[in-house]
């Protein structure tokens, strides 16, 4: 693996528009088992925006091997205490080099950064890589605590006890 840097970013910056973008087509995909058109991506962007992972409450991490964007991951908070793991993403052809927990650990200590010591998340059941890259590091599943349209399976990870 090239040098990986992860950073905060600005969450409408240019890579970060493209990257989130990214994730978007791949889980809209998923959901739709079929390629999602660009009007699709357009309207679950602007449905979901991503506009709380941005300070002072939150934080949007950018992964890069040089200039090229490979991953992201954000952080909100939703009381205090408790954050939120939110846009967990790394292109599919960057998978299984360790970039994920990578961001993970990161998100988790910009958690830690903004006065939280639990994690919670919510993802969906066909999102298998996800749900396996939380399970092995900590996070358990827990009832729901959201109603997201898409959200299938809730996991958290307290932080305390790392």
């Amino acid at each position: 693996m090239t040098d990986l840097e992860i950073v905060a970013s600005e969450v409408h910056s240019a890579p970060a528009r493209a990257i989130l973008r990214a994730y978007f087509a791949d889980v809209a995909s998923r959901y739709y088992r079929r390629a999602a058109t660009p009007a699709e991506l357009d309207t679950a962007m602007t449905e979901d925006p991503s506009d709380v992972l941005s300070p002072p409450s939150g934080v949007f991490l950018l992964a890069r091997e040089g200039t090229d964007a490979v991953g992201c991951a954000g952080v909100r908070l939703l009381e205090p205490g408790v954050a939120e793991l939110k846009r967990m993403f790394v292109r599919s052809d960057r998978r299984g080099r360790g970039i994920g927990a990578r961001l993970l650990s990161r998100a988790e200590d910009s958690a830690r950064d903004l006065g939280a010591n639990v994690v919670r998340l919510d993802t969906r059941r066909d999102l298998v890589e996800a749900r396996s890259l939380y399970a092995h590091h900590g996070y358990r599943e827990i009832p729901g605590y959201n109603d997201g349209p898409y959200a299938e399976c809730w996991y958290e990870r307290r932080l305390a006890d790392t």
